[in-house]
């Protein structure tokens, strides 16, 4: 395998984390082209469009204090970086599905599909334990939507 083609997009992640963990916001268009597209939304309620991922990641810092995000596993393949995350933080601000902080501590297992293109994040996938996030914050599990 070619490590210098896997191992730039192994540092564009862990560069990401690090700022992210920082909460240097300022930072992101480092690391994430300006079209990202988020497969999944990063949080309840940001726009359904390319590049949403900076204000899913601005909301979601401003909800967590203390906000982490931990890679412990990092795998690299082409263009394709998947990471294992330790997420945990205090819900201290307004949030899209509980805009009253309950001030509750959480911590999950997360785990995110990056696509790196011309040097940046072009594609986010991730899944998450959102049952153990919402049974740890205190959250109401939403119900489903009906057409």
């Amino acid at each position: 395998m070619d490590t210098a083609r896997t191992d730039h997009p192994k540092q564009l992640v862990t560069g990401l984390f690090a700022a992210l963990n920082a909460r240097r916001t300022a930072d992101l268009p480092r690391y994430l082209a300006p079209d990202v597209i988020d497969h999944n939304k990063i949080i309840y309620g940001e726009p359904d469009a390319p590049g949403a991922a900076f204000d899913g990641f601005r909301q979601q810092l401003d909800a967590f204090s203390e906000a982490r995000m931990e890679p412990r596993e990092l795998i690299a393949e082409g263009d394709r970086v998947v990471a294992r995350l330790l997420v945990s933080g205090v819900h201290t601000g307004p949030h899209p599905r509980m805009p009253r902080p309950t001030r509750r501590r959480f911590a999950v297992e997360q785990i995110w599909i990056f696509t790196v293109r011309a040097g940046r994040i072009a594609e986010i996938r991730a899944v998450s334990d959102r049952l153990g996030m919402f049974a740890q914050l205190g959250w109401d599990w939403p119900e489903p939507e009906t057409a």
